[in-house]
């Protein structure tokens, strides 16, 4: 048995000076959490370089930025042509230009519809201010249906929903402050116009919303799941240990490491997201498993008639080498999340692993000091539970010959499943269905077909190049070519805004609407329709200032981000091949969480490979034992197989927060198996056969190795009830995943053993390999 470190018995014989150590430490670092904010926008997904974000930031300093806040105005007579709808449109229209950083808005009330007058050009709303009377509909109603730019657009093809659209600017950098004032005053448009029109319900969409969104579930999440936890952790403690002072000593532990590491990250300058919020459960959660492996022990060494402090002492000898390796092994696989290419899951890699190795110092040093100094008593009878876990060994080890082709047939079907999983983001979709911003793209797919856009910009490279009839004719065949795929409901054109003015030019003759003839016709028709129109509905969010480029969104259906990057990538094709001398791009916030995610699983083999090495090794040097180190890193890869199999089964949709469970959950599952093999290694030093070997490591850890899988599974569980798809899908593939190992490593690895060790002695050199000295 291994000696105590000098620094670890100084904890146990000065209780009172190593807990006032401790408090000091706390508030040091404590008081950084003071400089902790919050960000909810997109782009803390996106590294600053990531070139689909530099894509679409270089197309927002050319055009408008896109950024808005849609209203979606559904009548409950399922027509907007209706004469209070009208009016409803039209003021609404008017106040939201009031939302603020709003810099355009549109609505089929401002359309700047034309036509022409003897030889003037007329350009008009298509509602004004008590323009709500039959005759006035019916004509709005021709329009709309004749006019591409409205039909599906600001009104839906069913004509049951219509869109008021507001274009906001924001700031570079963190938003959220902005983001939320402006989602507020959304929301105070929505609840004024749904009392004063009851006959209409209202719902809030666009790219704003989205961001807010992030910020609601996120502050959600730490409002429920955090005090929630707390609940859950301390009675599942207090039921499992049987000792309400070992579960209020595990919460000071546990909260005391969420103050370090959010004070930490404090001082680190890290800020909190939708991801980092969560670091306090799964720290938690973490920092619970030490915690119960040093109880576990001292109880049952205290049972044996052993005195508090010699308890305390004999517990920490046993679980101190692997509670450190599972410890650092866990670090090691959330340190992993820094191959991803996703910031925020970089982030809460880093401040999850720094809270585990707080956790493994507080657990091996203050909490036996606290247990030392408390009053604890120790029934010094056997428990039922060390009986029955005696008795589960002996009913394995007899029918191991069964249980282990079983088991070897589960884990060949779940390897099998887990090919059916396939990479599928869809960022509209991170929210269930309680979330009133799900609720809302839920409303708009089923009736305008979907929020998200590729906007695709046509370089001319030359000043008026958008004019030119070639190029336009380029333009309006791959409009066609867009408006004909089946997952795009609908493209806005500047060819389409050409096509209308030549034909209002020529009498609004329906035979003139095509293209004009002439680059010099074009820009006078161009010139002509800009001073027409009224500040803030310029055509700036579809041609930029030198007429150089020019802009086509295709509005898509929420797609899968397979089915988003290739649409894109048949788009470029079909472009290239139309157009090989005009140079094209796309970009989009749907499109930027397309690609993140296959990216970011690419950056995350080489973690998890690397992970693999580190764990392995580091497993190697604790068992000092090549043959049972390989044992380990089996029976650590079996799990995650399991786990993916069962999604592959279940779902089969891996998200980018899916695919950093591997890397992050091969340290959290090595906790089990390291206990267990170091306690068999242990027994079989001492020279006992495999069956009494694995009866000891049962009657030892069998508790230790059940309490913590429960108090994980309850730790990660607590996610699954989190309205934020990213970290409910997260916990449950991490659930199960935990549950996988513990059944594995109870009924696989014991199996394993007796085959493996079948008949077999140690060697007197292997002994004195891998004995342990007192």
């Amino acid at each position: 048995m291994q000696k105590l470190p000098g620094w670890m018995k100084w904890c146990l014989h000065s209780p009172k000076l190593a807990i006032l150590l401790f408090i000091f430490l706390c508030a040091a670092t404590g008081w950084g959490a003071q400089n902790l904010y919050f960000r909810g926008d997109y782009k803390v997904f996106f590294e600053p370089d990531n070139p689909q974000r530099k894509a679409f930031e270089d197309m927002q300093n050319i055009f408008n930025k896109s950024e808005n806040v849609s209203f979606l105005i559904v009548p409950k007579e399922d027509t907007v042509y209706r004469s209070e709808t009208f009016e409803l449109i039209y003021q609404l229209t008017e106040d939201a230009w009031q939302l603020p950083l709003s810099t355009r808005v549109e609505s089929i009330s401002n359309y700047q519809h034309t036509y022409a007058e003897q030889d003037d050009l007329v350009v008009t709303d298509l509602i004004r201010q008590g323009q709500y009377d039959s005759d006035h509909v019916s004509w709005v109603k021709n329009v709309v249906q004749e006019v591409p730019e409205i039909d599906g657009r600001l009104v839906s093809d069913g004509g049951d929903v219509a869109v008021v659209n507001a274009t906001i600017q924001l700031p570079d950098g963190d938003q959220t402050k902005e983001v939320i004032e402006i989602a507020d005053y959304a929301r105070e448009l929505q609840n004024k116009y749904e009392q004063a029109f009851p006959q209409h319900d209202i719902y809030l969409t666009g790219m704003v919303i989205m961001n807010d969104a992030f910020a609601v579930a996120a502050q959600n999440d730490a409002q429920t799941l955090i005090p929630l936890m707390f609940v859950v952790i301390t009675v599942m403690i207090a039921l499992l240990t049987r000792s309400i002072v070992s579960a209020l000593a595990t919460l000071l532990i546990v909260g005391s490491c969420i103050v370090v590491t959010m004070g930490l990250a404090g001082w680190a300058g890290i800020f909190l997201s939708t991801a980092t919020v969560n670091v306090p459960t799964m720290v938690m959660t973490l920092a619970v498993a030490d915690c119960i492996h040093v109880i576990v022990s001292f109880r049952q060494f205290a049972r044996q008639g052993m005195a508090k402090h010699e308890a305390l002492a004999e517990s920490l000898k046993v679980n101190t080498k692997p509670v450190f390796i599972t410890s650092a092994t866990t670090a090691i696989g959330f340190l992993m999340l820094n191959f991803s290419a996703v910031p925020i899951l970089s982030d809460l890699g880093n401040m999850t692993a720094v809270g585990v190795m707080f956790a493994c110092l507080f657990s091996l040093t203050v909490l036996p000091a606290i247990l030392n100094l408390v009053p604890l008593r120790v029934a010094s009878t056997q428990s039922q539970s060390h009986s029955r876990y005696v008795q589960a060994s002996e009913w394995i080890c007899q029918h191991h010959r069964r249980v282990l082709p079983i088991s070897v047939f589960v884990v060949v079907v779940a390897l099998v499943f887990s090919t059916n999983n396939v990479l599928n983001d869809i960022a509209v979709k991170y929210f269930d269905d309680s979330s009133t911003f799900r609720q809302a793209v839920n409303v708009q797919e089923e009736t305008m077909g979907g929020m998200s856009n590729i906007d695709f910009v046509i370089y001319t490279d030359e000043e008026y190049g958008v004019t030119d009839p070639n190029v336009l004719q380029k333009v309006d065949a791959f409009s066609t070519w867009l408006g004909e795929q089946p997952e795009v409901n609908h493209v806005t054109s500047f060819s389409d805004t050409m096509k209308r003015l030549n034909m209002n030019m020529n009498n609004d003759d329906p035979a003139a609407y095509r293209l004009p003839q002439t680059q010099e016709e074009a820009s006078q028709y161009l010139l002509l329709y800009e001073m027409s129109l009224p500040y803030g509905l310029d055509l700036n969010n579809q041609i930029d200032i030198n007429k150089s480029a020019v802009r086509v969104i295709a509005v898509l259906d929420n797609l899968g981000s397979n089915e988003f990057t290739e649409f894109e990538r048949r788009a470029k094709s079909y472009f290239g091949d139309l157009a090989p001398n005009l140079r094209v791009e796309a970009a989009s916030p749907p499109l930027m969480f397309a690609h993140i995610g296959a990216r970011n699983m690419k950056s995350m083999v080489w973690g998890t490979l690397l992970a693999l090495v580190l764990i392995s090794g580091l497993i190697f040097i604790a068992l000092r034992s090549w043959r049972l180190g390989l044992v380990s890193l089996m029976t650590n890869l079996i799990p995650a197989g399991i786990g993916f199999g069962v999604w592959g089964m279940v779902s089969g949709q891996i998200n980018m927060a899916l695919s950093v469970v591997l890397s992050m959950t091969m340290g959290i599952i090595v906790d089990d198996t390291v206990h267990f093999l170091s306690k068999y290694q242990i027994a079989r030093d001492k020279g006992q056969s495999v069956r009494d070997a694995i009866g000891y490591t049962f009657a030892t850890v069998g508790q230790a190795l059940v309490t913590t899988t429960l108090v994980l599974a309850a730790g990660f569980g607590i996610l699954m009830l989190s309205s934020f798809r990213l970290n409910s899908d997260m916990g449950t593939l991490t659930v199960i995943i935990i549950v996988a190992a513990l059944l594995v490593d109870l009924l696989f690895l014991p199996a394993f053993l007796m085959w493996l060790d079948r008949e077999k002695k140690q060697s007197r050199g292997e002994q004195d390999a891998i004995s342990e000295t007192n």
